[in-house]
């Protein structure tokens, strides 16, 4: 375990001190070590000051995975303010409501992101805007950056104060911003560190988008422990195959359909994967066939990750003696495993509020460290959450065998997962519904061999209306993600 690391903002001021020449960050041609690190993300902080940025305020992020998001991330942490990563695939008016509802003082935008930018600048009240890359009339994130003084500002920050802030998709229609303290953070590191055997000479392949729990909370554990990461921008199997050769990477976390693809790879029985030691897996349901043969290719320890981001990522773990697809415990396979130390799990008769019997149907609830501080400007959200005794009720519906392994039923919230994203109907109907040839729609997920699931959405027309279906799906995306549109 790294020593004297009690909150985000330590992870970075430790290594810098401990091992200031070693390679933190690498992406394509680029790396940074972890004292060049340090002082970027030290101006960082320092231009975040000059723009008035004080304690536990937010930033917003836009852009895909880079350098720039540790720069922030961590820049954040130095003054204890909290970074708010936004989701790239989201539509203009999505991104909008994030970073106004977040409060934003500062918004930092990547280059492919500039048209979202422009089609929203009139509606957004941050008052800096940086663009990474430049802008005709915002000023260039690098230039930004280096004007800065080199100076840690040294801000002190508590357990309790929130350290990152992420966007859950909303079951009513709008997203809900999801508090992650430090605590909650060191709830779950030293834990990650054990059970993956996570170490300074680590390898980290950072390939799940940031902006979600799954590629910030592992990019998070894995920097903890000093290593150093290889960050893919934009996931490409074929890519990421090359990666784990070239670099040597030891550990790598990736949802279910990302395996899928990189198996179809052209030559992947020939690629070297001697380096790999952990291989972490979840955010969606994986095929036993689909497992096997992940197993036998890559040739280490598998582990299946089930967690929220309400609880910064994973609390229910399937270990790798679980993985044995020949085994006497090959039905484990399709559960998500036991739970994490620190976390309590109960499965919950919804109708009585008693605990359900073995292999019943219930909502899981847990209990741990890592349980989100609450929903930014949500009380009531919060409290329907956040129930007595300090239990959080997930809105999944499961059950636990006699062996107390979870395995997930459903969804208590009709969500669809699509590619390890979560679709709720409600708010693709909300969207559908502003179209004025539809009298009514339900929007439910089938199954899709490519994501997992897709949404499908059932119109009626309104009374002398003619509409076609690729006019609908059109209309869905100028107001949706593309991932959350009918197909």
């Amino acid at each position: 375990m790294a020593g004297g690391i009690d909150n985000v903002a330590d992870i970075l001021r430790v290594h810098s001190a401990e091992r200031p020449e070693k390679v933190a960050l690498v992406l394509g041609d680029r790396q940074l070590t972890w004292g060049e690190l340090y002082e970027r993300a030290s101006r960082v902080a320092q231009g975040l000051l000059a723009e008035g940025v004080g304690n536990q305020d937010r930033i917003a992020f836009l852009d895909k995975n880079g350098v720039e998001h540790f720069e922030l991330f961590y820049g954040a942490a130095l003054l204890n303010a909290v970074c708010v990563d936004v989701n790239w695939r989201l539509a203009p008016p999505e991104v909008s409501y994030i970073v106004n509802d977040a409060q934003a003082r500062v918004f930092v935008v990547g280059q492919e992101f500039v048209p979202v930018l422009d089609a929203i600048a009139g509606e957004l009240t941050a008052k800096k805007i940086l663009v990474i890359g430049g802008h005709p009339e915002f000023d260039a994130y690098e230039e930004w950056v280096a004007q800065q003084p080199a100076e840690d500002p040294l801000v002190a920050a508590t357990p309790d104060d929130v350290a990152f802030q992420l966007y859950s998709s909303g079951t009513t229609g709008r997203p809900k911003g999801v508090m992650l303290t430090n605590d909650n953070f060191f709830g779950i590191i030293p834990t990650a560190e054990e059970m993956w055997e996570l170490d300074s000479d680590a390898v980290s392949l950072v390939a799940m988008p940031l902006f979600h729990i799954g590629g910030s909370g592992w990019a998070t554990a894995a920097m903890y422990n000093g290593v150093t990461s290889i960050i893919v921008r934009e996931l490409d199997p074929a890519a990421v195959v090359r990666l784990i050769e070239q670099h040597r990477i030891t550990h790598a976390f990736l949802v279910p359909a990302a395996i899928q693809f990189m198996l179809a790879v052209p030559g992947i029985d020939e690629a070297d994967f001697s380096s790999l030691r952990i291989f972490v897996y979840g955010a969606s349901p994986i095929s036993e066939t689909v497992l096997a043969q992940a197993i036998e290719t890559f040739g280490c320890k598998f582990w299946q990750a089930y967690g929220l981001t309400e609880t910064t990522g994973t609390v229910v773990n399937l270990p790798p003696e679980d993985h044995d697809p020949e085994g006497p415990n090959r039905h484990r396979l399709r559960s998500c495993g036991v739970p994490g130390p620190g976390v309590e799990l109960r499965v919950v008769d919804v109708g009585t509020g008693e605990d359900a019997p073995t292999g019943e149907v219930g909502e899981i609830w847990l209990r741990t460290r890592q349980v989100m501080k609450g929903y930014w400007n949500l009380p009531d959200a919060t409290a329907q959450a956040m129930v007595e005794g300090g239990w959080f009720r997930t809105g999944d519906a499961g059950y636990l065998d006699s062996d107390g392994y979870l395995y997930i039923h459903d969804r208590v919230k009709d969500m669809i997962v699509s590619g390890g994203e979560n679709v709720y109907p409600a708010e693709v109907e909300n969207a559908l519904m502003q179209h004025p040839a539809i009298a009514d729609v339900a929007v439910i997920g089938v199954p899709d061999d490519k994501w997992g699931e897709t949404p499908k959405a059932m119109v009626v027309r309104a009374p002398g209306a003619e509409v076609t279906e690729q006019e609908l799906i059109d209309f869905a995306r100028e107001r949706l993600a593309k991932y959350k549109c009918p197909t």
